[in-house]
């Protein structure tokens, strides 16, 4: 069977290789494997989505969902260094490179864990994410009940999704199941849609 990047432990050799990628306007050189999200590049969905990246808290606890080899988290962290970036994912490769490509960076403010290593005292000023559509409709609006309520009052989660993999269903499915929680499209670009939930 061959290794999703949403595996616990992907099977596989963990193979690194560095790529040059441009994070919130810095060059930076980051490492990569097999077996998770993207591997060869920022994928256009993040870019997207880190368009937007002048509207992320300056401060608190923000959280990545999925973060991959940590495109999102790295450059959160780089735009908003009083902030603490929590990187979750439950891909363990993936946790293990956005840890190295942090500290590569010299980012002290990302945390990296599980997500159920999260204490669950922390509201979250903002939350940031390409989530993991294909983990599948149940499993992803579990994740986003369980996510999305954890905003401080007032606060936004910006999502990028693509048209194609049902952006437009899930605006309705959190508009009419969260409560509490306002959504709204902020863009569209390349297919992509990026959203904007906002607790009330």
């Amino acid at each position: 069977m061959s290794s999703h990047y949403f595996d616990e432990t992907p099977a596989g050799e963990f193979k690194t290789k560095e790529i040059k990628v441009s994070l919130d306007g810095h060059e930076v050189s980051v490492t990569t494997s097999g077996a998770i999200f993207s591997p060869d590049h920022v994928d256009t969905g993040t870019k997207i989505l880190l368009e937007h990246l002048d509207r992320a808290p300056k401060g608190g606890d923000i959280l990545d969902i999925g973060c991959g080899w940590g495109p999102i988290a790295l450059a959160l962290a780089l735009h908003s260094p009083k902030a603490t970036i929590w990187a979750i994912d439950v891909n363990e490769r993936a946790r293990q490179l956005t840890e190295l490509n942090a500290a590569k960076l010299g980012l002290t403010n990302v945390k990296v864990c599980r997500p159920d290593e999260i204490p669950a005292d922390i509201e979250f000023t903002g939350i940031w994410s390409n989530p993991p559509i294909r983990v599948g409709k149940d499993v992803l609006h579990e994740l986003l009940e369980h996510w999305l309520p954890r905003l401080e009052a007032g606060a936004n989660a910006y999502l990028v999704v693509q048209k194609n993999l049902g952006a437009d269903s899930l605006q309705r499915w959190i508009s009419s199941t969260i409560k509490g929680i306002k959504i709204e499209r902020v863009d569209t670009s390349k297919a992509f849609r990026v959203l904007r939930a906002t607790k009330g």
